[in-house]
């Protein structure tokens, strides 16, 4: 790593024909796995964020939470959990979602989210945005803001920016079709 740079692409395997065949699967372990490109996206997160007036960050399991923990640490923020249907204890609001062929719930732990506060939503790759927009609205109906949504890896070519739309988007890595 030369500096503040380095090429994330070098560190994201592709996988062809995962979870089923056609689909190019962006898999971010291998990021984990080294310590100088997991520690790089850490710190651009946080250079990016470190003056943007960020009350917490939320993540989406599972590995949303690796991003955003070290972030939240770094940043001295709070960091929110958002787990699927029955991983967390209490109460509870939940938000049932589409998937491709099914439908999917996640929940979130209301008192977590700071009232009227600015959020940061978070997770490893932003594909189809399914995910990050039930979030988005648990975390508004909890009573927080959502001023922006940051993924590692972004996939535009799935067209998330006009179905997160109108909330602005950043990543770290993009791909397109080629």
């Amino acid at each position: 790593m030369a500096g503040n740079t380095l090429n994330l692409d070098d560190y994201i395997r592709k996988i062809p024909d995962f979870p089923k065949k056609g689909v190019l699967f962006y898999d971010i372990t291998s990021i984990l796995a080294s310590p100088e490109a997991f520690r790089y996206c850490v710190d651009r997160m946080a250079d990016l964020y470190r003056d943007r007036n960020i009350d917490a960050v939320a993540a989406i399991e599972a590995r949303g939470f690796l991003f955003a923990a070290p972030f939240a640490v770094k940043m001295g923020i709070p960091l929110i959990l958002i787990r699927k249907k029955g991983k967390l204890p209490g109460k509870v609001m939940s938000k049932k979602y589409q998937l491709e062929y099914a439908e999917a719930e996640i929940e979130i732990h209301p008192h977590d989210v700071p009232p009227g506060k600015r959020v940061l939503l978070l997770d490893d790759l932003i594909a189809t945005g399914g995910t990050l927009r039930a979030s988005r609205d648990l975390i508004c109906a909890c009573g927080g803001e959502v001023p922006e949504i940051f993924g590692v890896v972004g996939l535009p070519f799935l067209h998330y920016e006009e179905f997160l739309a109108p909330t602005p988007i950043q990543t770290l890595i993009q791909y397109h079709l080629e």
